[in-house]
Parts: structure tokens; C-alpha cells; sequence
């Protein structure tokens, strides 16, 4: 017996959630479930808890995601929480940044198979991809980093009063206490702590979210930030 077979049927909430996008999203949860977990991108205990723990435990994160903005899931992995955020939310712009080669490869499967136009996978680390892609409105991640290691991945990705959104669990507020001065250098004005997914994920999702204002990523990058601006307008010249 394949792992794929241990996968259960999609939960009512499934069919709710994904709309008319529930076809893609049970090929992503097979797709989770047999290469995914042949290539090592998730445990097979996971199998029988993907829908409740992995799909619908991302996919509410969009009630916390504006209209229309772009978005960039930092070291997306297995695509968790940006794929199934790209199913329920068409109106996204969605960058899947992932280091490893053996992932990005899944991921750009993934999205040419489930038709996602509007998601990018590029290759690489978020600390070194400043100035290489354009910033954008909100930065997601999702079992990451520590929150003040996080930030400092994602806040310089940001534009001017973005916000980065991580999923995170019980410790969410002592992570925020302890990452406060970290927040602060990176030019972090707000922090917060949501409960997305009423009536469908049981535990809610909690989110916790980090709020930017004119500098993202602070000080420490405005440099980093000129000279990126700089030489991309070098290279447009030529």
C-alpha cells in the first residue's frame, strides 16, 4: 500500500473553502501525500491529518490577506500555506520562495499542474533576495523560524507598510515579547495576534502579524535597500 492511499476523504469544510477550486486541491493533497512524502518534503504521519492540519489550517489564512496584493511565502517548502492560499485567492500575485532545489522543483510541478498563473517559484534565501525580487505588500510563512529570526528574513522583502503574516501556535504572544526588540530595529510599528478559520479548522489558525512602517527591515537595510534600487536601474540602462 503507497502512502497516497492513507489519505482521507476531504472534509465537508473542504468543498466550502475551495469552491470551485476543490478539484485542485484534493490533486495537491494527493500530490502531498505520494511524492511529497517520496521525496521527503512531508512526514508520513501527516498523511491522515493533511486536510484539517496542512490544507485548511493555510488556506483560512486568506481572510487575513488583503484584496488584490502581492504576496511572497518565505521558505515555502511544500507549498504550505502559499499553494493553498493561491487556490482560494486568484486575485494574488504569489511568490513561493523556497532555497532547496528538490522543493522548488515540486513546487513549479505543482503549480503547472494545478494551472496556478498567477504563483512564481523562485529559488533562493530570503536574506539574499533584496533588491532581486520587487517587495511586496505581505510576506507569509509558516513553521519558519522564531519570530525574531523570521522578521529578519521577511521584513526587508517588504514594501513601505506591509505586513508579514506567520502562522504560528500556542506560543505566539511569548514569541512576540521576545523578538520586541528585533521587531523594532527592523522598523516593525505593530504587532498582533488573529484567530483565522472560524467554523472550519478547529483549533483556529493563529496568525500572528507584523506590521511595517515607511522603512522595512530598518536602518539595518536602508543601505542594502539604495544600493539594490541603484543597480537595478544600472541594469535597466543597459
Amino acid at each position: 500500500m503507497t502512502e497516497a492511499a492513507e489519505l482521507p476523504e476531504a472534509p465537508e469544510q473542504a468543498r466550502t473553502v475551495f469552491g470551485e477550486y476543490f478539484p485542485e486541491a484534493v490533486r495537491y493533497a494527493e500530490l502531498l501525500a505520494d511524492a511529497g512524502v517520496k521525496r521527503g518534503l512531508i512526514g508520513p504521519r501527516e498523511v491522515p491529518r493533511l486536510w484539517e492540519r496542512h490544507l485548511l489550517n493555510c488556506a483560512v489564512l486568506a481572510e487575513a490577506v488583503p484584496e488584490g496584493v502581492t504576496v511572497c511565502d518565505v521558505g515555502s517548502g511544500a507549498g504550505l500555506p502559499g499553494i493553498p492560499l493561491a487556490l482560494v485567492r486568484r486575485d494574488l500575485k504569489i511568490t513561493l520562495l523556497e532555497p532547496l532545489l528538490r522543493r522548488t522543483n515540486f513546487l513549479q510541478e505543482v503549480v503547472e499542474l494545478l494551472g496556478l498563473d498567477h504563483v512564481t517559484v523562485v529559488r533562493g534565501r530570503a536574506e539574499e533576495m533584496l533588491g532581486k525580487i520587487t517587495p511586496v505588500h505581505v510576506v507569509t510563512a509558516r513553521a519558519v523560524a522564531p519570530l525574531d529570526r523570521l522578521a529578519g528574513w521577511g521584513v526587508p522583502l517588504l514594501r513601505p507598510y506591509g505586513e508579514m503574516l506567520a502562522l504560528k501556535g500556542d506560543t505566539a504572544e511569548e514569541e512576540i515579547v521576545g523578538a520586541r526588540a528585533a521587531l523594532s530595529r527592523l522598523g516593525v510599528v505593530e504587532t498582533s495576534v488573529l484567530q483565522v478559520g472560524e467554523g472550519v479548522v478547529d483549533p483556529m489558525t493563529t496568525v500572528v502579524r507584523v506590521e511595517v512602517g515607511e522603512s522595512p527591515g530598518g536602518v539595518r537595510f536602508a543601505a542594502k535597500r539604495a544600493k539594490a534600487a541603484r543597480t537595478s536601474k544600472t541594469r535597466r540602462r543597459r
